[in-house]
């Protein structure tokens, strides 16, 4: 059986057999592991997968590739099918008493929001490994002071672990996209300081790096004021991208219990 690939849904099936080794020793799966991949596509790594743990929940939006994968995994009982929308699932849902371990080859034209939104259930995820842009995922892991640094960046940083793990050259898909790929792997944690409202959080770092060349204090401009921002420490003149999660998070804090 053949199946074109979709541009709507992104799909770039990945075939390289180096590739799918390096990743299953990345993600290291044992028996009784409670996985969830998301996007099996044509099975490559649904099918090794599925050999490790002996039982794996898969979520796929294209009808017409689920016989493909079915295939590819020899008709296994022990392979759940959820034919739906990646952005649509409650994850939680999958726990069955034990904590997920996501996988997965995202769509990178929508790999931002599918990341927050499996961040909401975070409480009972242990870890992701997704195949992603490699510029996304330059962002996600940049560190303050860097030039990929922004608001992914400290979004992720504060609720989660974040881990460039290798780069995958264009080659081991087809069709071949016209970017370069990386796999990431992110480990859910609160974070190592108070966050008194997620929604403000959020709100600050998005307005701070609306407009990159902006002083903090432009950036934040209605928000909060220059004097606010210096009453935490931090120096209004600067730059958003010079600022840790922490920092975003006593703003917001400041935000918070001036109500």
């Amino acid at each position: 059986m053949q199946h074109q690939a979709k541009k709507r849904f992104g799909q770039n099936f990945l075939h390289d057999a180096n590739v799918i080794e390096r990743i299953l020793r990345s993600i290291n799966p044992q028996p009784g592991d409670r996985f969830v991949e998301i996007g099996p596509g044509l099975g490559a790594l649904t099918a090794p997968l599925l050999k490790r743990t002996g039982e794996l929940q898969v979520v796929e939006i294209d009808r017409d590739v689920i016989p493909h994968l079915i295939e590819a995994c020899g008709h296994s009982e022990q392979l759940h099918i959820l034919q739906a929308d990646a952005l649509t699932v409650d994850y939680a849902a999958f726990a069955d008493g034990r904590r997920l371990r996501l996988v997965g080859n995202l769509p990178y034209n929508i790999s931002t929001p599918i990341l927050f939104h499996l961040l909401k259930f975070a409480g009972a995820i242990a870890d992701m490994h997704f195949m992603l842009q490699k510029e996304v995922v330059d962002r996600m892991a940049a560190l303050p002071g860097e030039e990929a640094y922004g608001r992914l960046s400290v979004s992720l940083a504060a609720r989660a672990e974040v881990a460039h793990l290798f780069d995958v050259g264009p080659g081991a898909f087809r069709p071949a996209p016209k970017v370069d790929s990386a796999i990431v792997r992110l480990v859910p944690r609160p974070p190592a300081f108070e966050v008194r409202d997620w929604a403000l959080f959020d709100r600050v770092v998005t307005a701070a790096f609306s407009q990159r060349r902006k002083t903090l204090s432009n950036g934040l401009k209605g928000i909060l004021t220059a004097a606010q921002i210096a009453g935490v420490g931090i120096d209004p003149g600067i730059r958003a991208e010079r600022l840790g999660a922490e920092q975003f998070a006593n703003l917001a804090n400041l935000l918070a219990a001036s109500g």
